[in-house]
């Protein structure tokens, strides 16, 4: 998938083959778009099959309908008839007939993390799980009674947690004030925290702060007892792994209490437990990248913080005909003249490189968007780590397209922060010339910085391009991703559409490239 999200390999020392992870995409019949499956849930027509009515699915029953002309599936507790949604769906019949007649939740967060479906499944919606009796088991767990009905007065709560093995992770918080401002503390234990593993909005006198820790989210979910002013200073004191978040009252009275908890607060789980956050971000400027790509432009609110790591990428949500649609895309520079720089001293800001489809359903939309007007964004997902370009010698990027966009930011990571950097070069697969993006400004890079390579290869190139042709393949690679010192620290990350990178991978591999040399950014 194009613009698409990061997913990690196996890890260091994995001696299995590589898998690109990701959905293949299978042909669709005619009639069978995504746009045709919204005009069909919105036709009244009963998709569920029960007329409108809402029951209790058992074990037992769901189980029961498990064939494609009668197939059930349940994702977080709620059964669904995805029956006439088979033809439709883009991974083909067989991908949903894996969770046909059970609860298909942990392969929904696997693949379809991102997709809104209570939207796009709605009409088919058969009802919800029964739920079983629940005994107590007698040993000692760590866990608490809901705190939704407490007002906050204070005092530091207990977390609700998984399991006792992350208690000793789970942060704590406390608050103070003056006559002028309001700060609310979140002690993460953490020596290593940083302003990107925080997450915060204060929207509308209600105030979200996530914390990421490790595999584990923590979340500050209050609706403040005064008014406040819509910007908000965060400050991470990175040694002691403090987050405070600075507010300033509109009236200087005490406060007796911070407020009212809302949906989750206090909680600490793991981050694929946690639901997306979105907050409504508006459009700066839209500029031509090339014939088809446009560089978006949005604001981030006054009261939000949000700053995206190298490699991970965003979910745009827009509603089309009455449809959540959300896409994922990867934030990239305003330019590559940003390189040398640190975009992070950017707080305001976040750019998107999109490739728009005149077929497709989203994108056009997308264009279509006016300055000044609003699209929802979410917080940033995504498993690469800066850990695994941080001693790299020889980092290689092999990008297809608009799989060039999760490289943006980590070749500017990789030449303004690595102490051992030697050389960093992007092999760029393209149809024309026409679709290479940025490509004065990557030719400039090359030029400032001995250390950048650029290698472009087309594969419909027009008379007269002296350029490299062809399709990827072993033979090209060959050519551009290869040691320049034996035994030197490299670091491969590849991007494109599903098909290019398993070819890709496949290559790569077939030339003695591990699995841990390997990342690939892939939806």
């Amino acid at each position: 998938m194009l613009n698409a999200p990061s997913q990690a390999f196996p890890a260091p020392g994995s001696q299995q083959r590589v898998a690109v992870p990701g959905r293949s995409k299978v042909p669709l019949k005619p009639g069978r778009s995504l746009m045709d499956w919204i005009r069909l849930s919105k036709s009244g027509k009963d998709l569920s099959g029960l007329k409108g009515r809402l029951i209790e699915v058992t074990e037992e029953e769901l189980a029961r309908h498990n064939k494609k002309d009668d197939c059930w599936i349940c994702i977080r507790g709620l059964v669904y008839n995805v029956t006439p949604y088979m033809e439709y769906h883009p991974g083909g019949e067989d991908e949903l007939m894996k969770a046909a007649g059970s609860d298909g939740t942990d392969l929904f967060e696997q693949v379809h993390r991102w997709v809104n479906y209570e939207s796009m499944l709605k009409e088919c919606m058969v009802g919800r799980m029964a739920f079983k009796p629940f005994v107590a088991p007698l040993k000692e767990t760590y866990s608490t009674v809901p705190e939704e009905t407490k007002i906050l007065n204070g005092m530091v709560t207990k977390n609700e947690v998984l399991d006792n093995g992350c208690k000793e992770l789970a942060p704590s918080y406390d608050w103070f004030q003056t006559d002028g401002s309001l700060t609310v503390v979140i002690y993460t234990k953490q020596k290593d925290m940083n302003s990107e593993l925080v997450i915060a909005d204060l929207q509308e006198g209600k105030l979200r702060g996530e914390i990421i820790v490790k595999d584990y989210s923590y979340l500050l979910h209050v609706e403040l007892s005064d008014a406040v002013h819509e910007n908000m200073i965060v400050q991470v004191s990175e040694n002691v792994g403090k987050v405070e978040f600075i507010l300033k009252k509109k009236e200087a009275v005490s406060w007796k209490n911070l407020g009212q908890p809302l949906e989750s607060h206090n909680s600490f789980v793991k981050r694929s437990d946690r639901g997306l956050h979105y907050r409504r971000c508006n459009l700066l400027s839209k500029t031509d990248v090339s014939h088809d790509t446009r560089l978006f432009c949005l604001g981030l609110p006054p009261g939000t913080h949000l700053q995206v790591p190298v490699g991970h990428h965003l979910y745009l949500r827009q509603t089309i005909a009455g449809t959540d649609i959300v896409k994922p895309y990867t934030p990239v520079l305003s330019s590559l003249e940003s390189t040398g720089k640190n975009p992070q001293n950017d707080k305001i800001h976040i750019f998107f490189m999109i490739k728009i489809y005149p077929s497709g359903l989203f994108t056009p939309v997308l264009d279509t968007l006016k300055i000044g007007e609003y699209i929802s964004v979410s917080n940033p997902e995504g498993n690469f780590k800066k850990l695994q370009a941080e001693d790299v010698e020889e980092l290689f990027l092999v990008a297809g397209g608009t799989g060039f966009t999760p490289m943006v930011k980590l070749l500017n990571y990789a030449l303004t922060s690595s102490n051992t950097l030697r050389t960093a070069t992007l092999v760029f697969f393209n149809k024309t010339e026409e679709d290479i993006l940025w490509r004065d400004q990557l030719e400039q890079l090359a030029l400032s910085d001995a250390r950048f390579d650029i290698q472009l290869v087309l594969s419909e190139p027009k008379e007269g391009w002296k350029g490299h042709e062809g399709k990827i393949s072993s033979s090209l690679l060959s050519l551009f991703v290869k040691r320049s010192i034996y035994g030197s620290k490299i670091l491969i990350c590849i991007c494109g559409p599903l098909p290019f990178m398993k070819q890709g991978v496949q290559f790569l591999q077939d030339l003695g490239h591990t699995s841990e040399e390997i990342h690939c950014f892939t939806a």
